[in-house]
This record gives C-alpha cells, sequence and structure tokens, in this order.
C-alpha cells in the first residue's frame, strides 16, 4: 500500500525573516521548522530549518544573525544539504543613516561549494522608518573566498584553481509593508553583488514574503526566492527559484 505522509512546521526560510534593526525592542527572535517527507512509489524527504534573531550588547550596537539549514532527499539520493550564516552589527541603527560590519558563512551541496565565507563593511540609509513601514538601501565592500569541490566552471576562466577570491560591491535594498489595515503584510530583500575585479563574477537575489495574521505571534506566509550566480561549475544553471509557505512565529 503506497504511504504518504505529509508534516510541515511552516515558519520562513532563507532570508525571509524581516527583523529591522532599528527597532526599540532589547530583543527579537523567530524561529522555522518546515518538512516534508513522501513513502512508497515515490521517495521524498525535505527539511529546512532557519532563525533569526537580533539583539543589543550594548546601547547603541545591535547584533542581528539569520541561520538556516537545508537538507533534501528525492529516490534515496542527497540532493541538498546546505549551512548558511549571516551576521550582521548595527552602530547606531535608529539614525537616518549608520554603520554596519557583516560576515556570512556558506556551504551548498548542490552547486558543489565546500566554503564560502565573506567579510565587509558599509552604511545603511532609511528611506522610510515607521511603527509598520519602513524601506532602507544600503551599501557594502566586501572581501570573499570560495571553495569548490572541483575547479571545472562555466568560465574557464576560473578552471585553475578550486578557490576563487575577489573583492565585492553589494547593493542591498528591503523594506516591510503593513496593507490593508494590517491584514496583510509584504516583505521583499534583494541585493545586486559584482565583483570589483573581473566583469563576468556577480550574483543577485530578489527575496519577497506575503504575510496573513492569524494571531498576535504566528503569520500565514507565502515567499519567493530567486536567485542568480555568474561563476558556477560547468554543465549546472546559474539560476535557482523557490517557492515555500506555512507558518511564521515570532516574540513580537
Amino acid at each position: 500500500m503506497k504511504k504518504v505522509v505529509y508534516f510541515f512546521f511552516f515558519l520562513p526560510l532563507f532570508l525571509s525573516a524581516q527583523i529591522n534593526e532599528s527597532d526599540t525592542l532589547n530583543f527579537k527572535a523567530r524561529l522555522s521548522l518546515t518538512g516534508f517527507w513522501q513513502g512508497g512509489n515515490v521517495n521524498t524527504l525535505i527539511f529546512r530549518a532557519s532563525s533569526d534573531m537580533a539583539f543589543k550588547p550594548w546601547k547603541k550596537w545591535v547584533f542581528k544573525t539569520k541561520n538556516s539549514y537545508v537538507y533534501q532527499e528525492f529516490g534515496k539520493e542527497k540532493a541538498d544539504e546546505d549551512i548558511l550564516s549571516l551576521n550582521f552589527l548595527y552602530i547606531n541603527p535608529e539614525r537616518k543613516l549608520y554603520p554596519l560590519f557583516l560576515g556570512f558563512i556558506s556551504t551548498n551541496f548542490r552547486r558543489e561549494i565546500d566554503l564560502r565565507y565573506l567579510f565587509g563593511a558599509g552604511a545603511t540609509y532609511q528611506i522610510l522608518n515607521k511603527k509598520n513601514n519602513w524601506l532602507k538601501v544600503s551599501l557594502t565592500s566586501e572581501f570573499e573566498q570560495t571553495n569548490f569541490a572541483r575547479a571545472d566552471f562555466n568560465h574557464s576562466q576560473y578552471n585553475s584553481s578550486k578557490s576563487i577570491n575577489t573583492l565585492r560591491a553589494t547593493i542591498w535594498l528591503h523594506g516591510k509593508y503593513q496593507l490593508f489595515k494590517k491584514k496583510l503584510i509584504l516583505t521583499h530583500e534583494s541585493y545586486f553583488q559584482p565583483s570589483l575585479e573581473e566583469g563576468n563574477n556577480f550574483r543577485w537575489q530578489a527575496d519577497i514574503g506575503i504575510e496573513l495574521p492569524v494571531w498576535k505571534y504566528v503569520n500565514f506566509k507565502f515567499n519567493y526566492l530567486h536567485t542568480y550566480e555568474s561563476i558556477v561549475i560547468a554543465n549546472q544553471q546559474e539560476e535557482d527559484q523557490f517557492v515555500t509557505f506555512g507558518l511564521t512565529i515570532k516574540n513580537y
């Protein structure tokens, strides 16, 4: 008898959590667990976990961290096992213009990225900063090193080494809006990240979320994520798209 079991613990995925570092609360957190399992004629396993937290280590400083783990298996063959950690340190984020420092660490099984780390700094400008609606733009510069499993890329000029190092500049645009008397919440976060050394080395990402409040601390959420990387292992696609939905749980 064919057995199909679905289990969902729905919360946000990837960069979908939108905690505003300029809020006055000393601590904010969101947690996510999402899963899917199907057994029988087709074996499928998907597990995703993510967390988003912000707190004030000092009076005028805010530390924000976003962490996620993704595992996917189709036909008992692993398709993904990825780790992503995004960390930001903001100084005086209640101001119109304020500095930030960032550090990212990630792995990606499907793209054969053994380890990627990125460290940098920049500034954020608050275009709109109201209690229920905000829009920000940031400009940062980073050093990045990516270690791949093999040196066989879609651009042959990079085939001499498994590691690619570069300096980058990144422009970020992110915001959150409560519409129709707070019955619908729209969030978005996007960036464009070119190399400052090689014109064919760049990436971009667009992340859009729609939330419908269910309870004070629970929202139903639909999320769309579109990513692009210009440098990938040979014969891989540069673009990826993800659609997820579920529940967002928060402490505020």
